[in-house]
């Protein structure tokens, strides 16, 4: 069985296409799930763990102001994340993932499983959000990174 993983570094290969990650929440799982495919070093050019505000300033470039306004679990902090992140990698797709895999962290407004997910392909910026429900901390994480895999997928197909 061909895992999405495989399918993605794949159809990328063949279409002369890389991509670069931003993460936050999965702390490096998507990159870890695209890097375990042979022949990924031909496709994949960059993947950063911005866990923290300060790194998401100072390796991201993204706006103090924007994480003090909106906070890190933001629609406007996964855009920047991707933006600022395609103009470091310079990759033809570009992915930022940022959110709440709990147990704790998780509030009224922001609760534990809230997830967004950015993607830019040339052009086109798409920023989706999630909410995984009663989901332990790792299955969140799993959740997004699968969340975002497909993502890729549906842009490429």
């Amino acid at each position: 069985m061909t895992t999405l993983s495989q399918k993605i570094v794949k159809i990328l290969a063949k279409k002369k296409l890389n991509i670069s990650f931003a993460e936050s929440c999965t702390g490096g799982m998507l990159a870890s799930s695209i890097t375990s495919v042979s022949g990924s070093s031909k496709v994949f050019n960059l993947g950063v763990v911005t866990y923290s505000n300060q790194a998401k300033i100072e390796i991201l470039k993204i706006q103090k102001k924007i994480i003090q306004t909106y906070g890190a679990v933001s629609r406007e902090t996964c855009l920047s994340m991707v933006k600022n992140l395609n103009k470091i990698s310079k990759t033809s797709i570009s992915i930022s993932i940022t959110g709440i895999a709990g147990p704790k962290g998780g509030t009224k407004e922001k609760p534990v499983g809230l997830v967004y997910i950015g993607l830019k392909k040339k052009n086109k910026i798409l920023i989706k959000k999630y909410f995984f429900k009663n989901k332990k901390r790792n299955s969140i994480q799993k959740a997004s990174v699968n969340k975002a895999l497909k993502l890729v997928l549906s842009i490429l197909e």
